[in-house]
């Protein structure tokens, strides 16, 4: 039996599945070594207009956006115009001298300088201090005010200041935490390009590639092709979440680095098919071999890995900007060591091995997305099918 009738077999009950558990709809594609195994869309775009999934509905693609970002950020590595390890000051100098919140034995904070500067490696590598908005330090907290505030923020290079003036987490490359560190990344992509994120992309990414329908701002006459994003309650009831659809509207120049592109499962998969198979899709090259290598080699100290702690990442160490798996039995993980990737909010999922020129890309949209349950059961299938 060949690898597509076992997928075919093994990967539809599965979503079927998934759907049960609580998305309205999910779409998956599985290419190896330029075959499609596998393309399937079930389910709906939006239950209420009884709209099923097509293979041009469009999806927020939320944190899967940060690989493109890291790849368009090592295409200007590749001409020379920065090191991994050169000071972000020297490109952006709002991080001239950052400051770090540090913390005695009963919890009270105070600010000293940090002990080096940001590399640029630590925005790739999410080991800046940056983190997101949240609850636990006081970075998190004056961050969630900042971006709650949003207060001048309207493009990448204001987001970027803002952040440069909120104290650090930690010391820059002494721990690992998400958060905006691929945002900064950003804006340093548009110092250096002297072009806008977006117009980067196209010009850069999307248009070598025919990714027409990949994009930060939903034109009108695409916008019926948008999928619902949906709440899931506990109980299983699905509720229309439009809250945080502001940034995709006309309009709007926040470009997110870290999360802010809509794509579709064809044109996601023409970008993971250049990533499986080193850097070049038909006659387009946007990476050498040697730079995705480096981007999938783990980058993380013991010290970082055990702050990477996340239960679905167990087995995985972290690249530039991906997960990079590194210890199979760790992991229970049926796959290739240096398998890597990332995922989105919403459920999306990429998968890339170099070894098998695999590359697997899965979308839904729904909140919370159930994550662990859902992609380390995708994986196990998916390699279970492969001859």
């Amino acid at each position: 039996m060949n690898s597509s009738i076992r997928l075919n077999e093994r990967l539809t009950p599965l979503l079927k599945s998934v759907m049960e558990k609580g998305s309205a709809g999910c779409a998956c594609t599985v290419v190896r070594r330029g075959e499609v195994l596998y393309e399937e869309s079930l389910g709906y775009a939006d239950i209420e207009k009884k709209k099923a999934l097509a293979p041009d509905s469009i999806y927020r693609i939320y944190s899967m956006t940060k690989v493109i970002t890291c790849v368009a950020a090592l295409m200007l590595y590749e001409k020379g115009l920065y090191l991994l390890n050169d000071p972000l000051e020297e490109y952006l100098p709002e991080f001239k001298n950052p400051q770090v919140y540090r913390y005695n034995e009963i919890g009270a904070n105070q600010v000293s300088s940090a002990a080096g500067p940001i590399r640029i490696k630590d925005l790739f590598t999410m080991t800046s201090g940056l983190t997101y908005g949240g609850d636990n330090t006081e970075t998190e907290r004056q961050t969630r005010a900042m971006m709650e505030n949003d207060a001048g923020i309207e493009d990448m290079q204001a987001l970027s200041k803002a952040l440069a003036a909120i104290p650090l987490a930690f010391d820059p490359g002494t721990h690992w935490k998400y958060g905006t560190s691929h945002d900064v990344l950003t804006a340093l992509i548009e110092v250096l390009s002297g072009q806008t994120f977006g117009e980067f992309l196209h010009k850069e990414i999307f248009a070598p590639l025919g990714m027409n329908d990949t994009f930060f701002r939903i034109p009108d006459e695409k916008r019926d092709r948008l999928c619902t994003m949906y709440d899931r309650a506990e109980d299983g009831i699905l509720t229309p979440n439009t809250r945080m659809d502001a940034r995709y509207q006309p309009g709007s120049r926040y470009e997110s680095g870290g999360g802010g592109l809509l794509s579709t499962l064809s044109d996601y998969s023409r970008f993971a098919q250049l990533l499986a198979k080193g850097g070049q899709l038909d006659d387009v090259r946007l990476l050498s071999s040697k730079t995705i290598q480096l981007m999938a080699t783990n980058h993380l100290n013991p010290q970082q890995l055990n702050d990477f702690n996340w239960p679905q990442m167990s087995g995985y160490g972290y690249g530039l900007g991906v997960r990079v798996m590194i210890d199979p039995a760790a992991g229970g993980i049926n796959g290739t060591i240096g398998e890597f990737g990332w995922a989105g909010l919403a459920g999306s999922y990429l998968l890339i091995d170099p070894k098998e020129e695999l590359s697997v890309v899965y979308m839904q949209q729904m909140l919370p997305s159930l994550e662990p349950y859902i992609h380390p059961r995708l994986r196990a299938a998916i390699y279970g099918a492969l001859n």
